[in-house]
């Protein structure tokens, strides 16, 4: 096969055959790095021969995207962590889902997937997915709406998902308070005479 065609064949088909594994499962290290030197050695092998070819580059620069020099090869572990994340994503926004009922009374009855904890005894999958709650964290921003359902300090509701520090000694008598509590529901507008009051000029 040409360069060409391997390419294809390693995008296409060598690095989809897992997918489905990893939307669920989170594969050990030295199964992802066995799955990564097979395909490697496809890569940089010399056609039908036993040959090992010469590795001119290392597998970590070859999954780079094409315009940063690599050729564009998913790198497993990150697109492993990416399909979990989505899962979890899914807990978190679709909650009348048979899988999430499932879920959230054995792992998370009083939360969200967000604000769940890896309990006792946890299967496997569970786990997995739990793996990747940190990227739907740090990914993750509340839209505004009523603000009933958004605390007001520490959770990422300002702009480019940001948030009130919870340790500033200044916000303490706020750790309670919801983001309702500043809004004019009938106005659907800030109470900024209220902001202003509580808070110096940068922070209002």
């Amino acid at each position: 096969m040409s360069k060409v065609g391997r390419e294809v064949m390693i995008k296409s088909v060598l690095q989809s055959i897992p997918s489905y594994i990893m939307s669920i499962f989170l594969l050990p290290n030295k199964l992802v790095d066995a799955i990564e030197k097979m395909i490697n050695a496809f890569w940089w092998g010399h056609g039908g021969n036993m040959r090992r070819g010469l590795h001119w580059m290392f597998w970590e620069r070859l999954s780079v995207h094409k315009n940063f020099g690599g050729m564009g090869f998913k790198d497993l572990t990150s697109f492993n962590v990416a399909m979990l994340g989505k899962q979890g994503w899914r807990f978190q926004t679709d909650s009348n889902s048979l899988v999430c009922w499932l879920f959230k009374a054995r792992y998370f009855p009083n939360s969200d997937f967000i604000g769940s904890k890896i309990r006792h005894n946890p299967s496997y999958v569970w786990r997995s997915i739990f793996s990747a709650k940190i990227v739907v964290k740090q990914g993750a921003r509340w839209r505004i709406g009523s603000g009933v359902n958004i605390p007001f300090l520490g959770d990422p509701w300002l702009k480019d998902g940001l948030s009130l520090s919870t340790t500033n000694p200044i916000f303490e008598p706020l750790l309670q308070v919801k983001l309702c509590d500043f809004i004019d529901q009938d106005l659907k507008m800030w109470k900024a005479s209220l902001i202003c009051s509580l808070f110096d000029a940068q922070t209002a």
